[in-house]
């Protein structure tokens, strides 16, 4: 979408362009100011037709990153990701929600995360469900506000509250790693309890609470599978006669090719796809595993989608499977998704 002066103002994408086009100019009175800015500066548009739904994904992805559109917000601004900081040199364990990340000794690091809002509902939930909502950041042996509301166990006053405080931090942290999913089932419990007992305000605020939470390992999972660094074969039906091949290293399609099936033999299409493999992926290599950074988040968070979508098939390639001798399992699994298709 351009201004007069052919400026782009916004880059998106549409499966139909005529009902996407015709969200902005209907219904106009429940438009919110932004969109309404857009609108009245909006003079021209340019289109670009895409093969697949995941290239216009990924179109859209970089024009946003290089172009920076005024109305493309959130994809080009580095302060909508957040990461949760868990500082635990000090007797009182901090928890912040941070959209810059520092190297703090005895610190514990998550994310980074797409919604920093979902990360401070999430830690405020913990902190209302167990009662360790202190209003004082640190001990001041005197009560706080939210002691006398009853949600404050009494850190605010040392002693044995802090530990309590701490455990349940400890916790937290295990609940991030995946290594302890007490502090979550403790919820589940409370909401159980909560609803055999008729009190359904409280079983439905738990609810809530576990819901948001349970996002937190969500937005950790994409991270964890593009630090692996792997090498990914997608493939896509067009129409009847023809597919669409992609080969993706992390965050990076390195290549794409369509393939007319009705003039190839499956034996021939796998050999087509799988030396386009051998070469792509052998000759892009990345370190083992390595933080994913801003930059890349949003492309990260494309290809995870895509790849737990139904509209693709796809098979994650061992790097042993890429030399000759063993490239007899690559056929194999090859074949898998070409039938599947």
């Amino acid at each position: 979408m351009k201004d007069s002066q052919g400026h782009i103002l916004y880059v998106g994408k549409a499966k139909s362009l005529k009902k996407r086009i015709q969200t902005y100019f209907q219904n106009t009175k429940t438009h919110s100011p932004k969109i309404k800015k857009l609108v009245a500066h909006l003079k021209d548009f340019d289109t670009i037709q895409t093969d697949t739904e995941f290239d216009a994904f990924m179109l859209e992805c970089h024009l946003i990153k290089e172009i920076k559109p005024h109305y493309n917000r959130m994809m080009k601004s580095p302060q909508s990701f957040a990461y949760l900081v868990i500082d635990s040199h000090k007797k009182v364990r901090k928890i912040e929600v941070s959209n810059q990340i520092t190297d703090i000794d005895n610190s514990f690091i998550f994310g980074p995360f797409t919604s920093r809002s979902l990360v401070e509902r999430a830690i405020n939930g913990i902190k209302d469900c167990f009662k360790i909502n202190c209003a004082f950041s640190t001990i001041k042996n005197s009560a706080c506000l939210n002691y006398s509301l009853g949600t404050c166990n009494g850190v605010c006053l040392g002693g044995k509250a802090v530990e309590e405080y701490n455990a349940i931090i400890d916790r937290l942290i295990g609940f991030l790693n995946r290594t302890d999913m007490s502090l979550i089932e403790e919820m589940q419990q409370m909401m159980h309890q909560a609803s055999e007992e008729f009190n359904f305000e409280a079983a439905t605020k738990y609810r809530d609470w576990i819901d948001t939470v349970s996002l937190l390992l969500k937005k950790e999972k994409v991270i964890e599978f593009t630090e692996k660094n792997h090498n990914i074969i997608i493939v896509e039906r067009l129409d009847d006669t023809s597919i669409k091949m992609f080969l993706v290293k992390r965050t990076q399609v390195l290549f794409s090719e369509i393939y007319q099936m009705n003039n190839k033999s499956t034996d021939q299409l796998i050999e087509a796809i799988k030396l386009n493999a051998q070469v792509y992926f052998l000759n892009h290599e990345l370190k083992e595993s390595y933080d994913v950074s801003r930059d890349e988040i949003d492309e990260a968070q494309i290809i995870y989608s895509y790849l737990n979508s139904p509209n693709c098939h796809s098979v994650i390639i061992k790097d042993q499977w890429l030399k000759p001798k063993n490239s007899s399992t690559l056929d194999k699994e090859l074949l898998k998704i070409i039938l599947a298709l």
